[in-house]
């Protein structure tokens, strides 16, 4: 079976970015595989749940530390699915887990929940909700991260949910919370609900997805643009779609126009979903779990709009969106636009207009930048 080290130093993070200062597995999984060894142990094959796990560090430690069958998986991030998956099929252990949404079947009769902890706390809180609303009464779940990203408030939103969550001792600069003791829940939290009056818009958001159903300022910007889109578009993406409000909001103002929506987030893929539902544009906006555009057809789209992200984890770093950029230039038809809204000070004008065309900007205020890119009758540079 080999030795868990020898395994985590195999892992990597492809199809996610790579890069020499962006690692697949920190010291925050292994405390936790180290802190799990004996309630793991005491459980066995098919008791075992594991929510978060980045890369499949937790996931293939756990198979190669206690020859473990039948874990339940959750990840959040198309990227760290296929990640894992990639990393299982290479150490021949792809028949040793499955993958789940955040459902009872992922946590029905599970008496070990392995837990990397979220940033949101809406993610944690719904989390926890959900484990103890499906789980074993008598799970534990021993839940980490890195130090400088744990809060007071995570503590506090896990015992909302569970009647015990106390500290381990922190190593090399992480730590675990030992949870345990579910109580009763009542009717689900998630997803949640809020009325945008001034865009006459419903926004529905599971804990994961970003900026919950609120209107990150970004977004906002870059929606005073809407009338100026390329009017005569036919078929648009919501690229990294979040909740959905970009391509709702053209869906609504715009009745001939198709959107896709999509994002790598399960969670952000069914709060759109449920966020084009309300707001009676479910028939002309289909949503889809995606990384950055991959399953989109060449010369498919006549707009594209983003609001990219710039942080890969801990890192500041740009790769995520050079890959939304670079897929775009590929999935617009010659003459399309992309519309995208971006922090100022990342200065994304000439990568986009190295890999989509032509790019002005439209707007520009204290903190973000509004560009048009406009796709070119040649492809795009090489990427």
């Amino acid at each position: 079976m080999g030795h868990v080290e020898d395994v985590l130093a195999r892992l990597r993070r492809y199809p996610d970015v790579e890069a020499l200062n962006l690692y697949a597995v920190d010291a925050a999984d292994r405390l936790i595989l180290d802190v799990a060894g004996d309630a793991v142990a005491a459980s066995g094959s098919g008791k075992i749940a594991v929510i978060g796990d980045a890369y499949g560090a937790l996931t293939l430690g756990l198979v190669v530390a206690h020859d473990l069958r039948d874990i339940r998986v959750h990840q959040d991030l198309l990227t760290g699915e296929l990640a894992l998956a990639n990393n299982a099929r290479a150490l021949g252990l792809s028949d040793r887990y499955t993958p789940h949404g955040l459902t009872e079947e992922l946590l029905d009769g599970v008496e070990v929940v392995l837990l990397r902890l979220p940033r949101a706390l809406a993610c944690l809180a719904e989390i926890a909700e959900a484990i103890a609303r499906h789980a074993d009464p008598n799970v534990t779940v021993i839940a980490g991260g890195r130090d400088k990203y744990l809060t007071k408030s995570m503590n506090d939103t896990l015992a909302q949910s569970f009647s015990e969550v106390r500290a381990s001792r922190g190593r090399q600069k992480s730590r675990t919370l030992l949870v345990a003791g579910p109580k009763p829940v009542g009717d689900p939290r998630f997803p949640m609900r809020d009325r945008l009056d001034d865009l006459d818009l419903d926004v529905v958001a599971h804990g994961a997805a970003f900026s919950g159903p609120r209107l990150d300022i970004g977004t906002r910007f870059l929606l005073q643009h809407l009338k100026w889109m390329k009017p005569d578009a036919r078929d648009a993406i919501d690229l990294g779609c979040g909740t959905g409000i970009l391509g709702v909001a053209l869906a609504k103002a715009r009745p001939a126009i198709r959107v896709v929506g999509t994002d790598q987030s399960a969670a952000a893929v069914a709060s759109a979903r449920a966020t084009a539902e309300v707001n009676a544009v479910g028939d002309r906006v289909r949503v889809v779990r995606d990384d950055a555009m991959s399953s989109a057809a060449d010369n498919s789209a006549d707009l594209v709009l983003c609001n990219p992200p710039f942080h890969v984890g801990a890192a500041v770093h740009t790769g995520s969106a050079i890959k939304m950029f670079s897929e775009t230039g590929r999935v617009l038809r010659p003459g399309g636009e992309l519309w995208t809204v971006y922090n100022s000070h990342l200065n994304y004008h000439g990568v986009v207009e190295r890999m989509v065309g032509q790019t002005d900007v439209v707007g520009r205020n204290r903190k973000f930048t509004v560009t048009r890119s406009v796709r070119g009758l040649h492809d795009p540079q090489p990427r």
